[in-house]
């Protein structure tokens, strides 16, 4: 039957592995008109107006990254390109986290949600200001910087794109004016009917006080603020207000949260990755349920107009991307299987886009990443400074996005990082 077959594009001989069907192991696919026309064990003989042939990769639905910035140039040094960040490093759907706000969504639509090849969405910041380099203005992200019924309204005008609201619980913030814009958030959450994303780790210096906050105390305020499907961010964060206490215990409430009332958490990578951290909180049971790079113009090269590129050494992170995420991922013991689900079934079941997201079916658009697994010895460092070395690397090939194809040529794939 295969050599009847007719495709615009078939991808042969590699492992595809989709955790939302079942599938892992050697499937071809066929691509006609943008979506997936056909997914079988052979489809080597169809004919097809391209060929790619992905021996020794491995195939996976299109990967989402939960935490981007790239509200491009309105978000100073921290929006990055889209497609930089998207299909150029073989991700296909990007969700920019608290970048923009009810008053500047417009902006977002028009100048980078429209006109980038990859899928952007985003979680509307639950601030006015939304991601204006709020780490060197903590007073704006203060409940005066707070506007629920124009967030509410404007989230739910732009449904098709907000999928979260984006708010900061950290100890500079809880200095200043304690939990209540968490639960001026959390109105907003529920009354367009969406997440709630939550930052974790100190952002801000605390406001001088002759009382130094409790960052444990934080959390203890935090979590019956939380439902079901929310989100918490930058769990293997070394900073105060995290998921391990002063006393380096990982949080009984946290584990309480996560186990059994259904709390999400996201890697949320950026510059809140410790490979010690992250270790304590996997030993715990805690393995997160999607993988966001948190990717910014301060813990990345990003090349500048003439196409050079400036240190950005704010916070101090060797050069990333999602890929590299998932290469520190499996270092840790954490299973292939476990990885891929965190960047495609889950984050599109957090999205309540599984319908549509984070699997590959006959009939869906043909949004599909290829990847390829380097073994040797690898050099992978954390925001502390500490370095590892890893046996496996994951890097991105290419994807393709509703069909089209795109070859991870990205200027922020990291370059050669052998050990």
């Amino acid at each position: 039957m295969s050599e009847v077959m007719e495709f615009d594009t078939v991808i042969v001989n590699g492992t595809l592995i989709d955790p939302a069907a079942g599938r892992n192991g050697r499937f071809d696919v066929g691509v006609t008109d943008g979506r997936i026309a056909a997914i079988a064990p052979d489809l080597s003989g169809a004919a097809a107006k391209e060929r790619i042939d992905a021996s020794g990769q491995i195939v996976l639905p299109g990967m989402i990254d939960t935490h981007a910035h790239v509200y491009q140039y309105v978000t100073g040094k921290f929006g990055l390109n889209p497609d930089d960040v998207g299909v150029r490093s073989g991700v296909t759907t990007l969700i920019d986290q608290g970048g923009p706000s009810c008053m500047t969504i417009g902006g977002f639509r028009h100048y980078v949600a429209n006109p980038a090849k990859t899928r952007v969405l985003c979680f509307i910041s639950a601030y006015l200001v939304g991601g204006l380099e709020g780490h060197l203005y903590p007073d704006l992200y203060g409940p005066n910087g707070v506007n629920p019924e124009h967030t509410i309204r404007v989230a739910k005008e732009n449904l098709d794109i907000v999928r979260g609201i984006k708010a900061h619980a950290e100890i500079g913030g809880q200095s200043r004016w304690g939990m209540e814009v968490i639960k001026v958030g959390r109105q907003i959450a529920d009354a367009v009917g969406v997440p709630l994303y939550i930052h974790l780790g100190q952002l801000w210096p605390t406001a001088d006080s002759a009382e130094i906050p409790d960052a444990d105390e934080l959390i203890r305020e935090l979590v019956p603020i939380m439902k079901p499907g929310d989100v918490m961010a930058h769990p293997f964060t070394r900073h105060p207000g995290g998921f391990v206490t002063a006393e380096g215990e990982i949080h009984p409430i946290l584990l309480e949260a996560v186990h059994n009332h259904g709390i999400n958490v996201d890697v949320g990578h950026g510059s809140h990755f410790s490979f010690a951290v992250a270790r304590r909180v996997l030993d715990a049971g805690i393995v997160p349920y999607t993988l966001g790079a948190d990717m910014h113009g301060y813990n990345v090269k990003a090349p500048d107009a003439d196409g050079s590129r400036a240190e950005n050494p704010f916070f101090g992170v060797a050069p990333f991307n999602l890929t590299v995420a998932m290469s520190e991922l499996l270092h840790l013991g954490v299973p292939l299987e476990t990885v891929v689900a965190m960047v495609t079934e889950n984050p599109a079941k957090l999205l309540r886009m599984e319908d549509e997201l984070g699997t590959l079916e006959p009939g869906r658009e043909a949004d599909i990443s290829i990847l390829q697994i380097e073994t040797g010895r690898f050099k992978l460092s954390d925001n502390s400074g500490a370095q590892e070395t890893a046996e496996r690397l994951v890097r991105p090939v290419m994807c393709l996005k509703a069909g089209t194809r795109y070859d991870a040529d990205s200027p922020l794939v990291p370059g050669a990082i052998a050990a």
